[in-house]
């Protein structure tokens, strides 16, 4: 493919080595497009990307001499005297690779019907529940997200939950090849910002909901810029559709180039969910609602609470916008599962136990405020902070799990670098701000027993922060460990002693 099909979309200068002599890139030739070093290869085209550890400008020297056929740079590099290769200098390397990736793979958002999903919470569970709809409605549609890539009958397991520019067009050809019509993604902030997600426009934008979380180093400097970095997407989108009742909606919102559809509880939006009732079965709770507005039908959910609903009007939101019945709207939210989302595990006829990825305060309050609801005997929290992380996020899940739960089990999750006993330290401080009852076990599978053990008739157990996770990441490994095989293991061990 030739260099200059591939820059049609951007603005730039393209010279032969340092020199200040105009590089003709209609006769540059690009067998392919690499942004690791390591993969530098004859008639390559590789992008320098400034990244939190390595700075990809540092290997210009070595493209050359492997005998690349341009690199993408944002600042001066260094190179061989007499070297011949294109260079295309750019403002910023990470947006011309989000195009030039586009252009690469023939533009797949442009035979794709595309969703992107982004806010604090909520994203993977209204991504699994859109696919969920379109699929029963006759739809064959790819899927992008924290927990896995999802291509035809394909599961990839995802690294990130918004993959870089590269692999997100690569991904999206490899839909169209496949058949999809249609891709459903999570659109992060830090994918945003960093442009991983540019190249098209989104057919519809949604925003879920937003509170202060990845906020520190080489995240977001503070709220402000995480909400802006989650405006961008209504920037990049024709369709925006945003929950009416989140007291940010308008700060995220603002600028936005796109229509407007809202979703929530409060008079005012477009659809709304009235006539709300609990469903509590043993191993089951859930939720009955009735929406009305933009679209009238009566729905049941198998998650609890007000946020699950709040993910099931979203859902619906976009189901309508593909002509999807309302019969096929209903069956696929009262079929659709997804991994580590409130996901119950039978453990006793007693005792109701699940797992959640609930990571941070906002998240933890809103599942233990939703399953207090439902008035358990006892509300158990068993949760731990992953290492080499904020501190604040620590103190606040401490505080929140001690207010709000009636016994918490403090553990460990994603040590890091990092001691255990440190992290559990912090999220002591936290909790010691109230009254809440609460005990430290430092092992996972430890702690999961003593919740496992002490379960009592009535209660609900919430084994918070790993969800889909099947890893604890300890020192720079990480090792093998999925909760529901930690469950099985403990009740095959009590089985055993009987």
């Amino acid at each position: 493919m030739k260099l200059e099909k591939l820059l049609k979309e951007l603005d730039y200068k393209a010279t032969v080595g340092n020199s200040d002599k105009s590089c003709d890139v209609s006769q540059v030739e690009i067998t392919e497009i690499i942004n690791d070093s390591r993969k530098i290869s004859e008639g390559c085209l590789f992008f320098c990307i400034k990244g939190a550890n390595f700075d990809g400008h540092e290997f210009a020297s070595q493209a050359a001499e492997k005998k690349a056929a341009a690199i993408v740079v944002e600042s001066d590099v260094q190179l061989p005297e007499n070297c011949d290769m294109a260079v295309v200098r750019v403002e910023s390397t990470r947006y011309a690779m989000a195009f030039i990736s586009a252009a690469y793979y023939d533009y797949p958002a442009d035979s794709l019907k595309t969703i992107g999903i982004t806010g604090t919470k909520g994203k993977t569970t209204t991504t699994y529940l859109i696919r969920s709809m379109l699929e029963n409605a006759g739809h064959k549609v790819g899927l992008i997200g924290t927990i896995e890539v999802i291509i035809g009958d394909e599961h990839i397991h995802a690294e990130n939950t918004t993959p870089e520019s590269m692999d997100l067009q690569r991904y999206m050809r490899q839909m169209v090849d496949a058949g999809c019509d249609s891709v459903v993604m999570e659109v992060s902030s830090q994918g945003l910002m960093l442009h991983r997600s540019q190249g098209f426009i989104y057919d519809i934008g949604i925003f879920t909901n937003i509170e202060p979380d990845h906020i520190g180093p080489n995240e977001h400097k503070d709220f402000d810029e995480y909400m802006h970095c989650k405006g961008l997407l209504f920037k990049q989108c024709r369709i925006g559709i945003a929950n009416f009742d989140d007291i940010h909606t308008e700060d995220v919102l603002e600028g936005h180039t796109c229509e407007l559809e809202t979703y929530g509880f409060k008079e005012g939006a477009d659809i709304r969910a009235i006539n709300l009732a609990y469903i509590h079965k043993p191993g089951q709770l859930g939720v009955f609602f009735d929406t009305e507005g933009l679209i009238n039908m009566h729905a049941e959910i198998t998650n609890p609470g007000k946020f699950s609903v709040y993910n099931a009007l979203c859902a619906i939101a976009v189901a309508r916008h593909f002509d999807c019945t309302t019969e096929q709207i209903a069956s696929a939210l009262k079929e659709a599962k997804v991994k580590g989302r409130i996901e119950m595990v039978k453990v006793s006829d007693d005792f109701t136990l699940m797992i959640d990825y609930a990571h941070n305060a906002m998240a933890l309050k809103s599942l233990l405020s939703t399953l207090k609801d439902y008035h358990p005997n006892r509300l158990i929290c068993l949760f731990g902070c992953g290492g080499n992380r904020s501190k604040l996020r620590r103190f606040e899940m401490g505080e929140v799990s001690g207010r709000l739960a009636d016994f918490t089990i403090i553990t460990s999750d994603n040590p890091r670098f990092e001691e255990p006993m440190d992290i559990i330290k912090d999220i002591e401080t936290g909790i010691k701000k109230t009254d809440g009852a609460y005990t430290t076990i430092v092992d996972r599978k430890e702690a999961i027993a003593y919740a496992i053990d002490h379960g009592e008739k009535g209660d609900i157990i919430v084994l918070a922060g790993k969800g889909h996770e099947d890893y604890q990441e300890i020192k720079g490994v990480k090792y093998h460990m999925d909760e529901r095989e930690l469950i099985a293991d403990i009740l095959k061990e009590r089985a055993e002693k009987e």
